[in-house]
């Protein structure tokens, strides 16, 4: 193990954070497939053959042997396939493939930083052009495959956008000078790992704060609940157990450090010490402004530093101790206290 700054740290890397959580690196794919022929477009497809033609192509068809065990890749068919037209998808899926080990040796003794991201981007881009298109033949029902790299991985993409939008979005609402992207939004995340044990299985507000104190300053912090998430999406939300998973939204005191929390956490899984659930979430930055819109809340938030008035999960702590805004400077040891897997 080894400690380094965030800017520099490899897309390869584990990086382990508070809480006993850590970032586990990982490629994620979304999976689109099609009928290709017209006796596949009036068949409910078989996942199970499906995810085994998929996980065969990777073992073989690659200039890289990658294993991928079967729980890290989901295909689910759509319902309702009598009303769909002759072109729509009959099953979507993510694969993640977690692997990446090869990816980590380096061509030059001294090979730098940069040229380890640019490996696995490239890598991924590879990945993508080879899947994107094939054509899967099962038992002489013939699909197609449609694969590209999800929002929420794609970091490059995040960046511009934000760049753009308050470059030429934001025009005319500049009074307080010029503005930045300062929050996060993550969603699907279990909620039991950002609460305090033996207390409560929802997360605390307190917990949550000291997680996402590693990566900086906190402004303003929200957690609530995410059983919405699968509706969003287009599913109809069936599997989502209420209370299960949580979404948080962290604003931070500096741009500097919301990049870098958003650089770290794209392309990353979170996984428990001790568990061996790798928890697949999503994130980007808010173009919303959800704490400008809900400015009360905001206020609230930062005034009410008491556990009755904040809904913390105290026990046994003097009240001197309740803060909320972390008063750390950027010099302070606890903003470095993180580990990297190497």
């Amino acid at each position: 193990m080894s400690s380094r700054p965030l800017e520099s740290l490899p897309p390869t890397e584990t990086l382990e954070i508070e809480n006993g959580l850590s970032l586990v690196p990982r490629i994620k794919l979304n999976l689109t497939v099609r009928p290709s022929s017209p006796s596949s477009a009036t068949k409910p497809i078989d996942e199970w053959k499906l995810k085994r033609a998929l996980i065969d192509f990777l073992k073989t068809s690659l200039s890289v042997s990658v294993a991928v065990p079967e729980s890290d890749l989901d295909i689910k068919r759509f319902k309702d396939l009598k009303k769909r037209k002759r072109d729509d998808p009959l099953a979507h899926g993510t694969l993640c493939i977690r692997d990446l080990g090869f990816l980590n040796s380096k061509t030059r003794p001294y090979e730098e930083e940069e040229d380890a991201q640019k490996k696995f981007l490239g890598w991924r881009e590879y990945l993508v052009e080879k899947m994107d298109g094939i054509e899967l033949n099962l038992q002489g029902d013939k699909y197609k495959l449609s694969v590209s790299i999800p929002d929420s991985d794609d970091f490059a993409a995040m960046k511009k956008a934000w760049e753009e939008f308050y470059a030429f979005g934001n025009r005319g609402n500049s009074r307080g000078g010029r503005q930045e992207a300062d929050t996060i939004v993550i969603r699907g995340v279990p909620s039991r790992w950002f609460a305090e044990p033996r207390v409560s299985s929802k997360p605390s507000m307190l917990v949550t704060h000291t997680i996402f104190s590693t990566f900086g300053k906190i402004r303003n912090l929200n957690v609530s609940e995410d059983d919405d998430r699968g509706k969003d999406s287009g599913e109809d939300g069936g599997d989502i157990i209420p209370g299960l998973h949580c979404k948080i939204v962290v604003q931070f005191e500096k741009h500097r450090d919301f990049h870098n929390a958003l650089r770290v956490l794209s392309g990353r899984s979170l996984q428990k010490q001790g568990s061996q659930l790798k928890a697949d979430y999503e994130v980007t930055w808010d173009k919303d402004g959800f704490f400008r819109n809900s400015r009360s809340q905001a206020e609230d938030y930062r005034r009410n530093r008491t556990p009755a008035a904040a809904g913390w999960h105290y026990r046994h702590e003097a009240p001197r101790q309740d803060v909320h805004i972390s008063e750390f400077t950027s010099d302070d040891t606890r903003r470095k206290r993180f580990k990297v897997n190497t």
